[in-house]
């Protein structure tokens, strides 16, 4: 067996337990539940607090969804697509949030600037932490730049490189076709294309 066919059937084998473990939560199994909370909590907040940049709202925001999914998850007819479709809950959350502060633009800068970390002294001797630092300031960097792109370019962007998620999940969340979602991908891309530190990370494949 080559690697690339282990890999292959390693896959479909932890897609099929997640398919399974979902159709187990749907039919009311509480403990299923909490097993996909502690697969794709720290996703799920990851994704909120990119953009919203507020740490308790983000984890309030991440409770929410959770127990939005618990409420509806009987109605998901297709198990295999719960990631896309708890993403989209979270995306509708976030939305409402926005809408409520009346914030425009998910990289707009807060008055308030960022959040006031006191331990990061110490962050800073710890590698992983320091590791997190470095992410985060690169997407504040990345959100900066962001704002010479649309709307549906920056929310198709962000699925894609900061969320993990590939072009049939991006369209089941924002309920557009593949090559629309491909074409809104590119513009943005594009638009990134001169900006030092950024073109190697941002490579994409399409196919």
């Amino acid at each position: 067996m080559t690697p690339s066919t282990h890999n292959a059937t390693g896959s479909q084998d932890t897609e099929s337990q997640l398919t399974q473990l979902v159709e187990k939560a749907r039919d009311g199994n509480r403990l299923a539940f909490n097993q996909l909370i502690d697969r794709y909590q720290g996703d799920i907040y990851r994704m909120i607090y990119y953009r919203i940049h507020r740490q308790m709202d983000a984890e309030d925001l991440t409770q929410d969804v959770f127990v939005r999914a618990y409420r509806s998850i009987s109605r998901l007819r297709e198990p295999q697509r719960f990631r896309s479709w708890l993403y989209t809950i979270a995306v509708n959350r976030v939305n409402d949030y926005l809408r409520k502060k009346r914030v425009h633009s998910i990289f707009k800068s807060s008055d308030e600037g960022p959040e006031i970390q006191p331990e990061a002294d110490d962050r800073r001797e710890n590698p992983e932490a320091l590791e997190q630092v470095l992410k985060e300031d690169f997407w504040r960097q990345v959100g900066r730049i962001a704002q010479k792109l649309s709307k549906m370019e920056r929310e198709v962007f962000m699925l894609r490189f900061m969320d993990d998620l590939n072009i049939a999940e991006i369209s089941q969340i924002l309920k557009k076709s593949e090559s629309t979602i491909k074409t809104h991908l590119y513009r943005a891309l594009a638009k990134f294309k001169k900006e030092k530190g950024l073109r190697q990370f941002l490579q994409e494949d399409l196919a």
